[in-house]
C-alpha cells in the first residue's frame, strides 16, 4: 500500500516544502550556521506566540517538556486538571516525578471551567497547576483565557499549559495569557515531523526554577534560557527539525497569522457540518469544541448514529485516507477527524467525499 493521506490528530500530513526544507545538508550545530539558524526563528517564533520572551527548542516530543516544567516548576503540589486521556496522564506524570498531586477531573467531554480551577487553587495547598488546552482525546478545548485570568489571584502558582495541538492554529498569546509555561509539539498543528517541542517561559516560571535543585539537565529551564541568548540549545538538536520550523515559520507568515487562524475555524466548522448532517452526535459539549480536530460520538453521548468504527476505517484505508478509530476508554465509541495543519477545503472536502462512500458502503 501505498502512502496513506492522514487525517489523524498527529501526526500530521508533511508538505513538500517542508520536506525538502528538513532535508537540508547537515551543519555543525555549535558553528555560527546554526546560530544564524536559530536567530533566524526566534523572532518568528516571538512573533507567532506573541511574547517578548525568547523561545526555546527541545529535541524531545512535548511529553519531555511536560515532565521538565514539573521538575522545574512544582515544589509544592501540582493540580492536574484532568479531562481527557492526555491531561489525565499528566497526573500520572506528576506522581512519577515524585511530585504531590492533586486531580480536578471531569466527565469526557467536558471543559475543564475557570470556577472549577478558583476553587481548588483558594485552598492555598497549590504552587503549579497543569491544563491541557485543546484535549485530543476527546475534541474538547478548555477555555484557556478565561482559566489564565486567575492568574493574577494566584501569582504564586505556576501556570503550565499544553498547547500541544493548538498552538498555530489559535492564537496562544503568551504574554497578554499571562502564564508561566506553554509548550508544544511539532507534529500537530506546524505540520512538521514529530521529535521536537516548542516552549516559552515566564520570567517568574525561570525564577522558581532558580529555587529548585534537582531540575534536572536536559530539560533545565536555566539552560535553555542560557544557551537561547547565544542562539544554541543546551544540546545536540535535531538540525533538520529547525530548518523545518524555519520554512513552516515562513509558510505561516505568507498566509498570515489571522488567515491561518481563520481557516482552522473554518475547517473545523466544516468538519461538524458535515458530522450533524449525517446524523453524528459531537462528542464535546456545545461551545466547548476543537479548532483542530473533531470528535464523533459513535453512541457514546446521547446516542446519535452508530457505524462499525473499525470497518470505516479500513473501508477509508483503501481509498488511501487514515482516520482515527477513538483513543483510550472511548475507542470505537468514538472517531475523530483532523483538519489542522495544512489543510485546505479542497483536501477537507475529499476527506468528506470518501467518507461517505464509506459510509454508503457500511449501509449497503
Amino acid at each position: 500500500m501505498g502512502h496513506l493521506k492522514l487525517h489523524i490528530p498527529g501526526p500530521v500530513e508533511i508538505n513538500e516544502r517542508t520536506w525538502k526544507a528538513f532535508c537540508t545538508p547537515m551543519i555543525g550545530h555549535r558553528s555560527k550556521d546554526f546560530q544564524n539558524l536559530y536567530a533566524k526563528v526566534q523572532p518568528q517564533l516571538q512573533e507567532l506566540l506573541a511574547t517578548k520572551q525568547l523561545v526555546f527548542l527541545s529535541t524531545s516530543s512535548a511529553w519531555g517538556m511536560m515532565e521538565g516544567a514539573l521538575r522545574n516548576l512544582c515544589v509544592k503540589k501540582v493540580l492536574n486538571c484532568m479531562c481527557g486521556a492526555f491531561s489525565d496522564k499528566w497526573f500520572d506524570v506528576a506522581k512519577r516525578c515524585g511530585k504531590e498531586a492533586e486531580a480536578l477531573k471531569v466527565d469526557w467531554g467536558s471543559p475543564i471551567l475557570p470556577e472549577q480551577v478558583d476553587e481548588k487553587l483558594a485552598s492555598g495547598e497549590f504552587d503549579a497547576l497543569t491544563l491541557v488546552h485543546n484535549e485530543t482525546s476527546t475534541g474538547v478545548m478548555n477555555p484557556l483565557a478565561d482559566i489564565a485570568k486567575l492568574k493574577k489571584n494566584y501569582p504564586d502558582v505556576m501556570f503550565i499549559v499544553d498547547t500541544v495541538s493548538s498552538m498555530t492554529a489559535v492564537p496562544t498569546k503568551f504574554d497578554e495569557l499571562g502564564i508561566d509555561l506553554m509548550l508544544a509539539g511539532t507534529q500537530k498543528a506546524f505540520a512538521l515531523p514529530p521529535g521536537m517541542a516548542v516552549f516559552v517561559c515566564s520570567e517568574s516560571a525561570m525564577k522558581r526554577a532558580e529555587t529548585l535543585s534537582d531540575r534536572g539537565y536536559y530539560f533545565d529551564l536555566l539552560e535553555f534560557q542560557k544557551n537561547a541568548e547565544k542562539s544554541m540549545t543546551p544540546s545536540t538538536p535535531s538540525i533538520s527539525h529547525v530548518y523545518a520550523l524555519s520554512s513552516k515559520l515562513d509558510e505561516f507568515f505568507e498566509e498570515g497569522l489571522e488567515a491561518r487562524y481563520a481557516r482552522h475555524a473554518k475547517l473545523s466548522q466544516m468538519t461538524r457540518d458535515w458530522a450533524t448532517n449525517h446524523e453524528f452526535k459531537l462528542f464535546p459539549e456545545a461551545g466547548f469544541e476543537s479548532q483542530t480536530l473533531t470528535c464523533l460520538s459513535n453512541g457514546a453521548r446521547e446516542g446519535g448514529k452508530v457505524v462499525d468504527v473499525p470497518e470505516l476505517q479500513s473501508l477509508m484505508k483503501q481509498q488511501g485516507i487514515q482516520i482515527d478509530g477513538g483513543y483510550g476508554k472511548i475507542k470505537g465509541t468514538t472517531f475523530r477527524l483532523s483538519s489542522m495543519g495544512d489543510e485546505t477545503e479542497e483536501t477537507m472536502k475529499h476527506l468528506y467525499e470518501v467518507l461517505d462512500w464509506a459510509l454508503g458502503q457500511l449501509e449497503s
